[in-house]
């Protein structure tokens, strides 16, 4: 019988029999503010901060609180499995990393720190084409650890082709294709301080590593950095996505790819009519556009546009085990997490990812278990897990 997640609980207070507390919070809600405390305010408001007035990321912590568990009791849950797979790839719970880019800005290792905590616990990571270390050195650092590749789509297609190709000769298993963030949203946390990390070359190991990218360069990033900027910059920002594109991808992708952004039915199913095997129900955090409709409110229309005929994960708002819970109840197939991860790599590295997933899963697990499901297939055959609070 395999080790409940929940455990992770008993570890903690069996550490306190010898006066040890855990060394960061157990409540993911409360990593923003311990997170603030070790951060400088460009790279935490990156991360922290959101589109315009910051409507949207209420508007996703406020999905939640419409919704609420409907707990069942007398079921036999002492042994529970919440394993499953998505897209081919086999996760011991439905959870994954969501992209994060950037994330040298938090802690020195970055992407390296999370790869490893996430090859750990067998946690899928998606990593994002605004990486701080190449495509090569964060497979690298996975070993042998699931792990999926997130496309912000290049202007021109040689980079495109040239950087999907290396993320499947380097063993990245399903694209994630961005899709609402083919520009930067009004983000006034880093336009009050004039920060934008990119523009100093930090995010960036992924293009600047290409050889199709580095083709159309003079010099190379490392004897010219800004004229390497220069070039990064109108590539992958400011230029609209189409429908109309997505062929392009799908002849240099031969393994699943799940379009990112999707807020409303009518384009699920157009992914579904252009060959896209799953979308990702997603605003981007609220980093994009304010007064969007909060994520966990768009996804249950979009879980019955699907009709299980394609992946609908889900992203955006999730801070907690139970969040989660109420997004998989709601018929998400699995579900991605943002910052807080990105709070644990800021106060511990590799070490603090590895606390908060474990946190999340142990909560996962427990919410679930008290609330009467051992495994998704009663999680999913039930029809009133949840209810709405008006």
């Amino acid at each position: 019988m395999s080790v409940p997640f929940s455990s992770y609980a008993a570890e903690i207070y069996l550490r306190g029999l010898a006066d040890e507390r855990p060394q960061w919070p157990t409540d993911p809600t409360r990593l923003e503010a311990a997170a603030r405390e070790v951060l400088a305010d460009g790279p935490f408001g990156y991360v922290a901060g959101g589109a315009g007035a910051g409507a949207t990321m209420r508007a996703n912590l406020a999905a939640f609180d419409r919704y609420r568990l409907v707990p069942r009791m007398l079921r036999d849950t002492t042994v529970r499995d919440w394993s499953t797979a998505v897209l081919g790839t086999a996760m011991p719970a439905p959870l994954l990393l969501a992209p994060v880019g950037v994330l040298s800005i938090l802690h020195a290792d970055g992407e390296l720190a999370v790869a490893r905590a996430a090859a750990e616990l067998g946690v899928p990571m998606v990593l994002s084409t605004a990486s701080s270390h190449t495509i090569e050195e964060v497979a690298e650092a996975s070993g042998a650890g699931p792990r999926w590749f997130q496309l912000y789509w290049p202007a021109e297609d040689a980079v495109t082709a040239s950087l999907l190709g290396r993320a499947r000769a380097a063993g990245y298993e399903v694209l994630v294709v961005t899709l609402d963030t083919w520009t930067l949203g009004w983000r006034p946390e880093d336009l009050d301080g004039s920060y934008l990390p990119f523009l100093r070359g930090v995010g960036t190991a992924v293009p600047f590593s290409d050889p199709a990218f580095r083709a159309g360069l003079a010099r190379p990033p490392e004897d010219d950095l800004m004229a390497a900027v220069g070039r990064w910059v109108p590539m992958f920002t400011g230029t609209a996505l189409r429908w109309d594109r997505l062929d392009l991808l799908r002849e240099h992708w031969t393994g699943p790819i799940v379009l990112k952004g999707v807020q409303h039915p009518e384009d699920a199913l157009r992914a579904l009519d252009a060959g896209m095997d799953g979308v990702v129900v997603s605003n981007h955090g609220g980093r994009q556009v304010d007064r969007a409709v909060g994520a966990l409110d768009a996804l249950p229309g979009v879980v019955a546009a699907v009709d299980g005929r394609a992946a609908v994960l889900f992203d955006s708002g999730v801070r907690t085990g139970a969040d989660a819970a109420v997004a998989l109840a709601l018929g998400a197939d699995a579900v991605l997490l943002g910052r807080p991860y990105a709070y644990g790599l800021a106060l511990g590295g590799q070490d603090g990812v590895r606390h908060v997933v474990r946190s999340v899963l142990a909560e996962l697990d427990l919410t679930l278990a008290l609330s009467g499901f051992a495994d998704l297939t009663q999680l999913r055959a039930a029809k009133d897990a949840v209810s709405t609070v008006r």
